[in-house]
């Protein structure tokens, strides 16, 4: 089928036809006949499917949508940067220009769809490979050829006006690097740009901005808008579902600060900085770990000597310790440091300097000094509990056996042990489990200093004044509960004369009944 135009030329009505004509209307700015060419193609063959077309074809409803003002159109109707190169290089400028206009218009107002609109048809049109051929339609139109050095120094001050442009716009609504309209302009190539749609200003995924950041030089300012966004760095983990995205982009940026703190002498940092990359999973290089060690030798110190601080080095030593685990000196320099920190707060805070000689221990399981701290903590509680006084630690039976073991001669701990066991036989002789009573005799016996070896009659007696014991400190407590334990342990008794076959020397009175 074929139309006559107004100068009586006849011209084929196909989809091609219609969308070149209203293309020559937009170029003109006559976009009161675009739309019913339009909704001719709409009307007579449809939406376009195939892909030239159908580019060709959403661009110009783009267009028709910026020129009305009706954006939330014009950037659902605006295709990909790929697809492109298909539509008419003077259409797509015809947009870029409106969006580029609206958004200079926008004052303050947040329109992130305009925003990706314009990053998008800009970056095509004045891309280093010029795939639209913008150049040879500015040569078009100017009737003459773009020498190389004004197209080079005109295209760089165009992009450099929208970069200052989106950094403007940035700055005034607050945006952070990785949410920013101008980092997503300089990362256009690496992610597809897009508005949310979410109410979020983002433009291209977080973890493209992570890594154009720190792939360009900007680690600080992807670490301080992160460190906003996320306030304590000692969460942030690979594991994490938030830090999972930035974790590579993030270890890649703390790892430069803390080279470059350590240059500075900011060792602690350093230290911090290193740790928090190794948690997102960075591998240590040569060059990081000369930094760490480097930093080890000198955190917490000066080099006056003033200012020293033993806890600022001790927890710049443990950080390193982890990063450096094969450095025989780094763990050597921690222990010394725990267990200068151990003895200096023996006396004033004996949780902290139990808590030093111990991590001294671990970290150096063979160390003397370490070893004899934890003994003399250890020495001082046995003591406080024969002063009648509570311990500052617990006390438990292997605890005070090792003791005993590396000191024969301490008294405290070979007496504590032998009313442990003396209180665990009269405990299983009260409940009729004489085997058990016996076995903790003979283990009391041991540690009073009884040479053995130990009969059974010779144990039994042993066990018979030891409940006879306690049942009359139970009968000078004069209380209803002491009466009754006195009952029980004078049973008890009873059931071990008479093995014994001996007169235990207690004659039973009102309801007591031991035979």
């Amino acid at each position: 089928m074929q139309v006559a135009d107004m100068d009586g030329l006849a011209w084929p009505v196909t989809v091609p036809a219609l969308l070149c004509r209203a293309e020559r209307a937009c170029l003109r700015a006559d976009f009161a006949d675009i739309r019913p060419l339009l909704r001719r193609i709409e009307h007579d063959f449809g939406i376009p499917s195939d892909s030239h077309a159908a580019t060709r074809y959403a661009v110009l409803r783009s267009a028709v949508a910026a020129r009305v003002g009706n954006w939330a159109e014009a950037v659902r109707w605006c295709p990909d940067r790929g697809s492109l190169e298909r539509a008419e290089t003077g259409v797509v400028h015809t947009v870029a220009l409106a969006a580029l206009r609206r958004l200079c218009e926008t004052e303050g107002r947040s329109e992130p769809g305009t925003a990706a609109l314009t990053i998008v048809l800009w970056a095509y049109l004045l891309d280093d490979d010029d795939p639209g051929g913008f150049r040879a339609l500015l040569t078009t139109r100017r009737g003459t050829a773009v020498a190389d050095d004004h197209w080079d120094e005109a295209r760089c001050r165009l992009v450099k006006r929208i970069t200052d442009l989106l950094h403007a716009l940035d700055t005034r609504a607050g945006r952070d690097a990785l949410a920013a309209w101008e980092t997503a302009w300089a990362a256009e190539r690496l992610a597809p740009v897009l508005a949310s749609g979410t109410g979020s200003d983002s433009l291209i995924p977080l973890e493209c901005a992570a890594r154009y950041l720190v792939g360009h030089g900007q680690g600080l300012a992807l670490l301080e808008a992160y460190s906003a966004r996320h306030p304590n760095p000692d969460t942030w983990s690979a594991d994490s579902v938030d830090d999972h995205a930035c974790a590579d982009a993030l270890a890649r940026a703390l790892s430069q600060r803390g080279q470059d703190r350590a240059q500075t002498g900011e060792w602690g940092d350093a230290l911090a900085d290193f740790a928090t990359a190794a948690r997102l999973g960075h591998s240590l290089g040569p060059g990081d770990q000369a930094a760490v060690r480097r930093a080890w030798k000198n955190v917490g110190r000066t080099l006056n000597g003033y200012g020293y601080s033993t806890i600022v080095r001790i927890h710049g030593l443990e950080t390193a310790y982890p990063l450096l685990p094969g450095d025989s000196e780094l763990a050597a320099e921690l222990t010394a440091e725990l267990v200068r920190q151990g003895q200096k707060v023996f006396d004033s805070d004996t949780e902290q300097s139990r808590k030093r000689f111990a991590r001294a221990l671990s970290v150096s399981p063979g160390d003397k000094e370490a070893r004899a701290g934890l003994d003399d903590h250890l020495r001082v509680d046995l003591c406080r509990t024969f002063d009648g006084a509570q311990p500052d630690g617990k006390l438990g039976v292997r605890e005070v056996r090792d003791l005993l073991r590396r000191d024969p001669e301490c008294a405290f701990a070979r007496r504590w042990l032998g009313d442990h066991y003396a209180e665990k036989a009269v405990t299983a002789a009260v409940r009729g489990l004489t085997a058990q009573a016996r076995a903790a005799i003979r283990k009391m016996l041991h540690y009073d200093d009884h040479a053995g070896p130990y009969d059974e009659e010779f144990v039994d007696e042993k066990l018979v004044e030891l409940l006879l014991g306690e049942a009359e400190h139970a009968a000078d407590k004069g209380t209803r509960a002491g009466a009754k334990r006195r009952v029980k342990l004078l049973n008890a008794v009873a059931d071990v004369a008479d093995r014994l076959r001996v007169d235990v020397g207690e004659e039973p009175t009102g309801q007591e009944t031991l035979f």
